[in-house]
C-alpha cells in the first residue's frame, strides 16, 4: 500500500507507520487491491487526511466503513464522488441541515468542500472489498483509526466530534472530552433516523456556535 498522505498527518503519525500491525495491514491492503475490485480507488485511500491537514482540523466527523458499490466511495466518510447519486444516509445528512439551519441547500454529494474547511471525514477503516461491507473490518485499520483520534484528542484543543451512532461512540471513548466538544446523536442511516434518532439533533448549528464561541469560522455546511 503507498502512504498517499500529507506530511502534516505523516509526521504525526510516523511511529504508527512502522509497527509491525500497519506492516501486516500494508500488505493485506496491497493483497486485496491485487485481487479483488477494492473501495476508494487506492490514491483515495488517505483523501480524509490530505484534504484536511492536521493543523487546521476543527471537526472530526467518524463513520465505519466506505461504501462498496461501485464509483461511490472517495476517501472521505459519509462522501461519494460528484454525480453519483447520494446514499440514504447522505440524503438524511442534508435534511438535518436543511431543517437545522432552516436553508434551502440543495443536498451534495461530494463533501471536499467540508473536508477544505477543517472538518476530517475519518472512516474507521479506510477501505473495503467491493459488494461486501465490513470485508476489510479488523485488519489493523481500527488500530489505526483510533490512533489517529487520540493524537488529535491528545494534541489539540476544543474539536467539535459528531459521533453519529453506536460505533462511533465506542471510537470516540480515547477522546478527552474535557478538552474537545463532543456531539452525540443516532446515526443518519434510515433505520435509525426513522426510529427518532437522528432527525432533530441540531448537530451542524451546534458545531458553529461552538466554532464561533472560541472564535474559529464557523463552517459552510
Amino acid at each position: 500500500m503507498t502512504l498517499k498522505i500529507a506530511d502534516s498527518w505523516k509526521n504525526i503519525l510516523k511511529e504508527e507507520f512502522q509497527k509491525p500491525y500497519f506492516n501486516t495491514l500494508s500488505n493485506f491492503v496491497k493483497s486485496e487491491y491485487r485481487n479483488h475490485i477494492c473501495y476508494p480507488h487506492e490514491n483515495d485511500i488517505f483523501s480524509a487526511f490530505n484534504f484536511c491537514a492536521f493543523d487546521d482540523v476543527k471537526v472530526v466527523i467518524i463513520g465505519q466503513d466506505p461504501y462498496h458499490d461501485k464509483n461511490q466511495a472517495n476517501g472521505l466518510c459519509f462522501s461519494v464522488k460528484d454525480g453519483v447519486k447520494p446514499p440514504p444516509s447522505l440524503v438524511n445528512i442534508f435534511k438535518e441541515i436543511q431543517t437545522d439551519l432552516a436553508i434551502d441547500t440543495p443536498p451534495i454529494t461530494n463533501l471536499e468542500r467540508w473536508a477544505s474547511q477543517g472538518v476530517l471525514l475519518l472512516n474507521a477503516t479506510l477501505t473495503v472489498r467491493a459488494h461486501e461491507a465490513g470485508s476489510h473490518q479488523k485488519q489493523g485499520w481500527e488500530t489505526f483509526t483510533d490512533q489517529v483520534i487520540k493524537q488529535l484528542s491528545d494534541q489539540k484543543e476544543d474539536l467539535v466530534f459528531l459521533l453519529w451512532g453506536g460505533y462511533a461512540k465506542k471510537k470516540g471513548k480515547v477522546i478527552d472530552s474535557d478538552k474537545h466538544h463532543v456531539l452525540v446523536s443516532g446515526h443518519p442511516s434510515p433505520l435509525s433516523a426513522n426510529r427518532g434518532y437522528w432527525f432533530g439533533n441540531e448537530h451542524f448549528s451546534k458545531t458553529n456556535t461552538i466554532l464561533e464561541r472560541i472564535n474559529k469560522s464557523k463552517i459552510l455546511w
